[in-house]
């Protein structure tokens, strides 16, 4: 009977030596390398967290870019409760939602971006569409020049990941801190 436990016994030791300290130790390690990615991706302000990079907020107030409405619940930009609504385009719940949303829009056509919620519900970024949709907005509210506000705009966009992953974005976030800079 030991003759059959010791193998076993050794292969638990051995594993848990593996997977419970060597390699956490060297996932910590390669984390070292990535400071902020690992912290959260925390975006401060004057030594204050006001968000992450990685997770949308939201924005109602029209001085300020929208940010793409979230899915999650009980709460809007809840990361706990990440997952997407799961409607298809013919469910009328979805539809109720999209029609809502389509009335704080004075303009047509809106983006899609700006009226459905990603896959996760907490998307920080809108399409470059989606942001231009809004400066005239943004710039009635501010009292500001929409040129300016384009430029801004066009500074924020990120391109894709290595050149072919994603779509072009804006980080929502960013760019309402880098608009409340400008005063």
């Amino acid at each position: 009977m030991f003759k059959e436990l010791r193998p076993a016994a050794l292969a638990f030791v051995v594993l848990t030596l593996i997977t419970g300290i060597v390699y956490p130790l060297i996932v910590t390690a390669f984390a070292q390398l990535f400071p902020n990615k690992a912290a959260g991706s925390v975006i401060e302000v004057n030594g204050k967290a006001v968000g992450s990079e990685l997770i949308g907020q939201p924005f109602s107030d029209p001085k300020y870019f929208w940010s793409r409405p979230s899915a999650t619940s009980p709460q809007p930009y809840n990361g706990a409760a990440s997952s997407g609504s799961n409607l298809g385009p013919t469910n009328k719940a979805l539809r109720d939602a999209v029609a809502e949303r389509l009335k704080q829009f004075d303009q047509k056509p809106v983006p899609a971006d700006l009226v459905t919620a990603s896959a996760s519900g907490l998307d920080p970024h809108i399409s470059p569409e989606a942001a231009q949709y809004q400066i005239s907005r943004v710039a009635k509210a501010r009292g500001m020049d929409e040129g300016k506000i384009r430029s801004l705009v066009e500074q924020f966009t990120e391109s894709r990941t290595l050149g072919v992953l994603g779509e072009p974005r804006v980080n929502v976030l960013k760019l309402n801190l880098a608009l409340d800079a400008l005063k």
